[in-house]
């Protein structure tokens, strides 16, 4: 079994990052030990120097040695892009582990918040899908519209042609973050799985901080949504594959 660990939206930042609550976070992945940490961007509030460097240092402190990291569109923000690039590298990142291949991919455009993939990238994701792998995208911007988010907006420019991609890929697991409202949609055969903000104040109607955990286990998958105490909420659990 594969156990991989959804953060997203930590915001970084001397007015919404909440130390108690990443703590927290911390600890609790820490306990679950996953194979896998995939963290899907607003690392930082305005992408400045000290708030990577805060963002780096609460994700160092996660024992885990697989980690998949791209940007969101506050992280772009004020060329804070080329920070990212300096603490965490590439904004676009292929991982085959162990049975599972996560791409992870760049969605934001500087000092925009709305997404963008783009078609310069189109080719490289098919061809980095070219496995027998579980397969899983993972990005910044919501390619599904999200419940209780408000007026609709910020969505990927493109998100008809990506997820045309990625269904033709065969891709089984979209990670995404940007509207802090966990939620999971079933799409043909793919799950398009959104995470709430880690440890930041900027939560949305009754939701609260969390995380995702996936275990894929053969032809299972299981999502449980995780508070930061560790506490979980089975949401998925499906057999993939005959």
């Amino acid at each position: 079994m594969t156990q991989i660990v959804h953060l997203s939206d930590i915001h970084a930042s001397s007015a919404h990052f909440l130390s108690d609550v990443a703590e927290r976070v911390i600890q609790s992945v820490n306990e679950i030990a996953p194979d896998i940490v995939v963290v899907t961007g607003d690392l930082t509030q305005n992408g400045t120097y000290p708030e990577f460097a805060d963002a780096k240092e609460v994700i160092d402190r996660i024992d885990c040695e697989n980690k998949v990291i791209v940007p969101g569109n506050h992280d772009s923000r004020n060329v804070g892009y080329l920070f990212f690039e300096d603490f965490f590298g590439a904004r676009n990142s292929c991982h085959p582990l162990d049975g599972v291949t996560v791409v992870g991919v760049d969605s934001s455009q500087p000092d925009i918040d709305d997404g963008h993939v783009g078609r310069d990238l189109y080719d490289w994701i098919a061809k980095s899908f070219e496995t027998d792998d579980f397969k899983v995208f993972a990005l910044h911007h919501h390619l599904i519209p999200v419940p209780m988010t408000g007026r609709e907006e910020q969505i990927p420019v493109d998100s008809g042609d990506v997820l045309e991609l990625l269904g033709r890929c065969c891709v089984d697991l979209v990670l995404c973050g940007h509207r802090h409202v966990p939620w999971v949609w079933r799409l043909n055969e793919m799950f398009v799985v959104n995470a709430g903000t880690a440890c930041s104040n900027k939560i949305k109607a009754r939701t609260t901080q969390c995380y995702n955990l996936i275990e894929i286990d053969y032809g299972d998958l299981r999502i449980y949504r995780v508070l930061p105490g560790g506490e979980q909420e089975l949401v998925i659990d499906r057999v993939m594959s005959p």
